[in-house]
């Protein structure tokens, strides 16, 4: 059931201006990839509208939507689920992830300045702090807040609307590996920053490249031990 899989205050009531529907795919969106949502759950219409504090329509509308992304099965006389990803699925993903992130890694420390330096070292040091404080969803948002600054700092647009298109599913993969990457996830992170500073482009891509298949092999084996 949907009401005892989404602790208390998780999800705010929707404020009514701009596009109801777009709002609530958002919504549910933004729950499967934290996993507050998990994989597999049955997602019941009713119960996600009274969460939201909408009609059964748009919700009805984001499921579809979603659907159609991949994000949700709907199974015929059954409803909706969220969908559990296969070990194919999350292993071109992220090896998809890899060959564009290397990639940014080279483009930011051929490109980066101090500012950008400094803005990717503030992000490493709430990552630590989130890890020592065993604060995982934090964890989770910074890394990804970290990986789309040196996408940023890249400067290269293509580069960037497709490692859009796969940053979501990149962080509903990271999320349920983020505690046993834990602290050495930010080692990697600061050997990056200083490779980017140096302007090291082979290492910098050298060590995204390693950093990233570091988190592929750990989500294949995240059910050992």
């Amino acid at each position: 059931m949907l009401s005892a899989g989404l602790p208390q205050g998780t999800v705010p009531k929707l404020e009514r201006p701009g596009p109801l529907r777009e709002r609530v795919y958002e919504a549910l969106l933004e729950l499967i990839t934290t996993r507050a949502l998990r994989p597999g759950q049955h997602l019941v219409e009713s119960e996600l509208a009274g969460h939201l504090g909408v009609s059964r329509q748009p919700v009805r509308e984001a499921l579809q939507r979603l659907n159609t992304e991949g994000w949700v099965d709907l199974r015929p006389a059954q409803g909706a689920f969220v969908h559990e990803p296969t070990e194919d699925e999350a292993d071109q993903l992220l090896s998809v992830r890899t060959l564009l992130e290397a990639e940014a890694a080279r483009l930011a420390a051929a490109h980066s300045g101090r500012p950008g330096i400094e803005a990717l070292e503030e992000l490493c040091s709430q990552g630590e702090r989130a890890v020592a404080a065993d604060d995982v969803d934090l964890a989770v948002a910074t890394n990804a807040a970290f990986h789309a600054k040196v996408m940023e700092l890249a400067g290269n647009v293509v580069l960037s609307e497709l490692a859009g298109q796969v940053g979501r599913r990149v962080r509903w993969y990271y999320t349920p590996v983020a505690r046993q990457r834990g602290t050495q996830s930010w080692i990697e992170h600061r050997e990056l920053i200083a490779a980017i500073a140096s302007r090291d482009e082979q290492r910098a891509t050298e060590i995204m490249r390693a950093h990233t298949e570091h988190t592929r092999q750990t989500y294949h084996r995240r059910d050992q031990g």
